[in-house]
Order: C-alpha cells, then sequence, then structure tokens
C-alpha cells in the first residue's frame, strides 16, 4: 500500500515538474529569431538610395541604417532603453563596435545638427560599418 502512495506520488511529482519546464522553455524571454529577408530587404533599400549625385541620400542612408540595426537591436532583446544603452549591450556580439560607434555618433550629428556634412566616402564608411553590425546580429 506504502509503495503504491510513493510511485503516485512521484510520478504526479515528475508530471508536474515536466509540465512546468514545458512552461518555461514556452514563455521564455531571449533573444528572437530576426525576419532575415525583411532586413535583407530593407538593406538592400538603403544601399539603393545612396546616390553620388545627391548628398541628401548620404544623410538618409546613414539615418536609416542606424534606424535598421537599432529594430534588429530591439528585435533581438538586447537590453537598454537607447540606442547607445542597446548599443553597450551588443559589444560582445559586434565585431567592430568602434566602427559602429563611429557611424551612430555620425548619425547622431546629422540628426542634431543642420549645419553637419558628410561625404560619400564617410557615408560608405558608416554603411559598412552598420551592415557588418547587423550581420553580427544575425539581421541580414
Amino acid at each position: 500500500m506504502m509503495d503504491h502512495t510513493i510511485m503516485l506520488f512521484l510520478a504526479s511529482v515528475l508530471i508536474i515538474g515536466g509540465l512546468l519546464f514545458a512552461i518555461m522553455t514556452i514563455t521564455r524571454k531571449g533573444p528572437k529569431a530576426l525576419d532575415v529577408e525583411k532586413y535583407r530587404t530593407k538593406w538592400m533599400s538603403i544601399e539603393q538610395q545612396l546616390n553620388r549625385d545627391e548628398i541628401s541620400t548620404y544623410h538618409l542612408g546613414v539615418i536609416n541604417a542606424d534606424k535598421l540595426l537599432d529594430q534588429a537591436l530591439t528585435d533581438r532583446a538586447f537590453s537598454g532603453k537607447t540606442m547607445a544603452e542597446r548599443l553597450k549591450s551588443a559589444k560582445t556580439k559586434l565585431s567592430n563596435d568602434r566602427a559602429v560607434w563611429s557611424a551612430h555618433k555620425l548619425r547622431n550629428k546629422l540628426s542634431h545638427d543642420v549645419n553637419a556634412k558628410v561625404t560619400i566616402d564617410a557615408a560608405r564608411t558608416a554603411l559598412s560599418a552598420y551592415k557588418q553590425a547587423l550581420k553580427d546580429v544575425g539581421a541580414i
């Protein structure tokens, strides 16, 4: 009689434990997989908009690339309320975090200084840093 009760108790504990483990696994927050096609399409659009003859496209390219990386960092659940905080959280995932920081600083300058200028070379360098960062976090 006692063996049957103990067996029933152990079976109940195992079943409840298994259910709790399954619930925790399903509801666990963590980096989610990114929609790589969506990111690739957006990235290609950013690259194609860059036009040597139109300076405004340099500005837009850098700003849009920054937004795309910020979205990828947010979607991958890197912590932080701002892009800068998320970049700090992602530092170990980025193969060249200094280049990304330089690109982000350029973006900030373009966004906040109406007299800011950017050359095609600087824009391409920034886009290259953003592209590598997007690869590093699995977005493209």
